[in-house]
């Protein structure tokens, strides 16, 4: 095939092809063990700036969302987000189908390691059929809009008895142009040990994969659970938009 017949290819590419393909040419090796040993991976340029751009303009598109939450009216921090409704835009949905298969390998690996029975389907399509079935409903991937002063407290996004324990956050935005501050941050808490926190470097587009609330650590005596909570940090000017990628729906 040549250059022209791959461009055409490209150009006629459905959004969950795309994102099967794109999902599939990052180095999972690596993504899997930074999970491993620190709880939180980056992927750059998952989404491309165009893209990026595109996301942030579905903001002002109320139709597209189910609901709109202030953080200062519930104590979460400064700042809104708001929740899309199903049908989700072809983008999302086919990131959540594209990412999910290779992350169900770590979910099923952490829990068997945490010696906890519940084990993932090897699709996403499955999995929600499990969250819908349990009265899960509610679509969770949303867009997070932060200005100067805003902030997320820490916190772990669950939303029902089925949980699945890897994320995905995008940034939407260009540090340093778009916006000063607002750090992804997370803090590990360990069994009778000071908590350690971890704060992720992204550029526009990239992506950082992180543990939802648990995740498993070998220790001298045998691997121990520890909880992790995510934020985001004090933003000192502009506006800022993230894109969040939440596994299971929401009761």
């Amino acid at each position: 095939m040549d250059i022209a017949q791959h461009a055409a290819q490209r150009v006629t590419q459905s959004p969950a092809h795309m994102m099967a393909d794109r999902a599939a040419s990052l180095d999972w090796q690596r993504v899997e063990s930074e999970l491993d040993q620190f709880g939180c991976a980056t992927v750059a340029g998952l989404v491309t700036r165009s893209e990026c751009d595109e996301l942030v303009r579905l903001y002002a598109r109320e139709d597209l969302f189910r609901s709109r939450i202030v953080m200062a009216r519930h104590g979460f921090g400064r700042g809104e987000y708001q929740y899309f409704a199903y049908p989700l835009p072809d983008i999302i949905e086919g990131l959540r189908t594209a990412l999910y298969p290779h992350l169900v390998t770590v979910a099923n690996r952490w829990n068997a390691a945490m010696r906890m029975d519940i084990r993932y389907p090897p699709t996403h399509r499955d999995f929600i059929k499990r969250c819908h079935g349990a009265g899960q409903t509610r679509p969770t991937p949303l867009i997070l809009q932060y200005q100067a002063g805003d902030y997320n407290c820490l916190h772990q996004d669950l939303y029902g008895e089925h949980v699945f324990p890897i994320q995905v956050a995008i940034l939407l935005s260009e540090p340093g142009k778009d916006f000063t501050g607002g750090e992804f941050v997370m803090t590990e808490q360990r069994p009778r040990m000071q908590s350690r926190a971890e704060v992720v470097p992204l550029r526009k587009g990239d992506a950082v994969v992180f543990t939802v609330n648990s995740r498993p650590v070998q220790g001298t005596r045998g691997v121990y659970r520890v909880n992790l909570r995510h934020g985001v940090s004090r933003l000192r000017s502009g506006h800022r938009h993230t894109l969040g990628l939440i596994f299971h729906d929401a009761q």
